[in-house]
């Protein structure tokens, strides 16, 4: 029996969902059932990270996402936030300048907890849900100062991720059946606010 942690770059994951529109269904995701597809039978699950950011900018995203962390949240899902910054950037086409949104501090806060937790010792083994390279130092930290702790991927979705398999123990692929046996309900009644609902673009 092993002690598991689970630490999900969200958007990581979403934008593997949102590139193919078959896909757009799975986005009301229960990341706490999707976690055990990932376990043995006799391994508990010490901890489910989501590491996302709320893009301010646009005060109807942030309230639905809020919404939706605050369901995660209630099954036990621990959400750590990043930010967007603002960036400026050139086109490619028309060479005019515009300002687009770029999210900071998720790699680095995903390295932080991992190496927190192999050092006080809340995991034998922990899952990344991830193809982004930047973890790459941190597992590498990780497997070598705490040679007792396994590191393992979840690849996206779409994503193939090979760099970050050649670096870990174990990996999986996630596979669609998976996304579907991990969705929520379709409508969840919550003490605060009510009737939450599935988005109607996610059905």
């Amino acid at each position: 029996m092993a002690r598991i942690a689970v630490y999900i770059d969200g958007f990581n994951v979403y934008h593997a969902l949102q590139e193919v529109k078959a896909f757009h269904k799975y986005k009301w995701l229960d990341y706490s059932a999707l976690a055990r597809c990932y376990t043995g039978a006799q391994d508990t699950i010490a901890q489910v990270y989501l590491f996302t950011a709320l893009a301010t900018w646009d005060q109807a995203k942030v309230a639905r996402h809020q919404m939706y962390l605050r369901v995660l949240q209630k099954r036990g899902v621990r959400v750590v936030f990043g930010k967007f910054k603002r960036k400026d950037k050139i086109c490619r086409l028309c060479h005019r300048p515009y300002q687009t949104f770029e999210e900071k501090l998720t790699d680095v806060n995903i390295a932080i907890h991992l190496y927190r937790g192999a050092h006080l010792d809340e995991y034998d083994r922990a899952i990344l849900i991830s193809a982004d390279t930047d973890i790459i130092p941190a597992i590498r930290e990780v497997r070598q100062l705490f040679p007792t702790k396994q590191v393992g991927v979840v690849v996206p979705i779409g994503r193939y991720g090979m760099e970050m398999k050649q670096e870990c123990d174990f990996h999986f692929q996630m596979k669609q059946s998976q996304l579907a046996r991990s969705q929520l309900q379709d409508e969840i009644d919550d003490p605060i606010l009510g009737k939450v609902r599935r988005p109607a673009t996610w059905v």
